[in-house]
């Protein structure tokens, strides 16, 4: 499928979205991830400013007037130490909105506090068909029934403790990144770190083609627990775009190879004018813009609005398959995205 043409550098987004996916950074523990943001910007000779709540943002500015702010999140879903159980084995408190059948099987690390980092495995109760027979196929994901199965020699709660385990220690789950020949990205996180690379390949842009008005990056840290953009939104922004995952499925008109407008969530519809306001850019590049709709989301604008933002707001981002789960994009829904966002700031 052609992408529309932009000047978003897309190996080095994809470097940097690499880079950001083999970062842990659950809700709550993202301070790697954001300092390697940090780098990125010093690199560039960008100034930031990281607030007091963890966040980041960061302005380019404008040949003209108005101030336009894109937010995003780097913080992913994970999970926290809940429990030690007399055996060892870990058992958890979730961090964000996910099946636990999306998270078995899956490969995790275990951030303890004095930095020493052990691997794991998240299996359920019953995981052996061999030993439990139906029982495993009738047995509901759900979090009790699930446990951390730890990469050490661990017999016992002590064992455990005895590693430096506690409970409350954060625990990520592996985002396994693959780029494939066809230009698919596989992970986990591409919600909401696909984003991120795309707001640093924009800044790259942005610093030889100025945009017509000042724009600012605001990078969250607690969007996956609902309140990212509650605070730290540049008191100056006239339009808040949140870019965020667009969710593919049945009913759904969003894809990998397309970027999309989403128009209402969970917590109502976003503004209509700002909506057609991007709508028009991208009809002015070319830019074959999807539009939907998506009950079960909420995103850092419905945060920002929330908590009293006097702005509009619209929602705008990559389509990823298998949401909340081991995720799917395209290069092309990125370059569509980066595309976007440079049209309607009238940079690029």
């Amino acid at each position: 499928m052609p992408t529309p043409r932009s000047d978003l550098d897309l190996p080095y987004t994809l470097d940097i979205l690499l880079r950001l996916l083999d970062t842990p950074s659950p809700t709550g523990f993202t301070g790697a991830a954001v300092a390697l943001i940090e780098s990125e910007l010093s690199a560039l000779g960008v100034p930031f400013v990281r607030t007091r709540k963890g966040a980041l943002t960061w302005e380019i500015a404008g040949t003209g007037a108005g101030h336009v702010t894109f937010s995003g999140h780097v913080d992913t879903l994970g999970a926290m130490v809940r429990g030690i159980k007399g055996s060892g084995r870990l058992t958890l408190s979730a961090l964000g909105g996910y099946d636990w059948a999306t998270v078995e099987g899956e490969d995790v690390r275990v951030h303890t506090q004095s930095g020493r980092v052990i691997t794991g495995t998240v299996v359920n109760i019953r995981q052996s068909l061999h030993v439990h027979g139906a029982g495993l196929r009738e047995l509901k994901r759900e979090q009790s029934v699930m446990e951390v199965r730890l990469d050490e020699a661990v017999f016992s709660s002590a064992d455990a403790f005895a590693l430096g385990i506690s409970v409350g220690d954060f625990v990520s789950f592996d985002a396994r990144p693959r780029l494939t020949p066809a230009g698919y990205i596989k992970a986990r996180h591409l919600d909401n770190k696909a984003a991120v690379a795309v707001f640093l390949g924009v800044t790259r842009t942005l610093l030889h083609t100025p945009p017509a008005r000042t724009v600012a990056f605001h990078v969250t840290t607690y969007e996956e627990v609902g309140h990212g953009a509650a605070t730290g939104i540049p008191p100056h922004t006239d339009e808040l775009i949140a870019v965020d995952m667009a969710a593919i499925g049945d009913g759904q008109t969003s894809s990998e190879h397309h970027v999309t407008l989403c128009v209402a969530d969970s917590g109502g519809p976003y503004d209509h004018e700002l909506g057609n306001r991007i709508r028009a850019a991208a009809a002015r590049a070319g830019i074959a813009l999807r539009v939907d709709m998506y009950p079960f989301y909420a995103s850092d604008g419905t945060a920002a609005w929330r908590a009293g933002g006097d702005y509009p707001v619209a929602l705008i981002g990559p389509g990823v398959d298998a949401s909340h789960a081991y995720e799917r994009t395209h290069t092309d829904s990125l370059a569509a995205t980066g595309a976007l966002m440079l049209a309607y700031m009238g940079g690029g």
